[in-house]
């Protein structure tokens, strides 16, 4: 599988597709699959009209590709793989381009440290104070790739 495949696999799985906006468990006005930001940067609202699979679809292959894969190799260089950029840019997806530059995790995966990856993935969990059994899950799949 490619990066993006990858990417898209698990962001299209453990995001799930809602047409109409909802609040995610974080609070945040969200729609499609996951998307708290539409593809010109406006902030999604619960009174926004319905979203298509097949817009969810484009949208998300677009901010993969534009958005999130660049980020990640940008701030990832010890990144080996395609199963890695594709985890590790689902992990960008979930969580933001500020969290993992923050992260020990991206210490452990520039420093090239892999075996150290999947405890680092396996703190980030929560979700408005509370551990979550998506994420935990979410999670334990970016893991297989890595």
């Amino acid at each position: 599988m490619t990066a993006v495949d990858v990417a898209e696999a698990l962001c299209a799985r453990w995001e799930g597709f809602r047409s109409a906006p909802y609040l995610c468990p974080a609070g945040v006005p969200t729609i499609g699959y996951g998307f708290t930001h539409y593809e010109n940067g406006t902030a999604v609202t619960l009174l926004d009209a319905p979203m298509t699979r097949e817009t969810a679809n484009r949208l998300l292959a677009r901010l993969i590709l534009a958005q999130y894969m660049p980020t990640v190799r940008r701030l990832c260089h010890g990144i080996v793989t395609d199963e890695q950029l594709g985890a590790i840019t689902d992990f960008c997806f979930n969580l933001g381009a500020s969290n993992l530059r923050a992260s020990t995790l991206r210490k452990k995966i520039n420093a090239g440290d892999w075996d150290e990856v999947p405890e680092q993935l396996r703190r980030w969990t929560r979700a408005g104070g509370r551990v979550l059994r998506g994420l935990v899950l979410r999670r334990e799949a970016e893991i297989e790739y890595v």
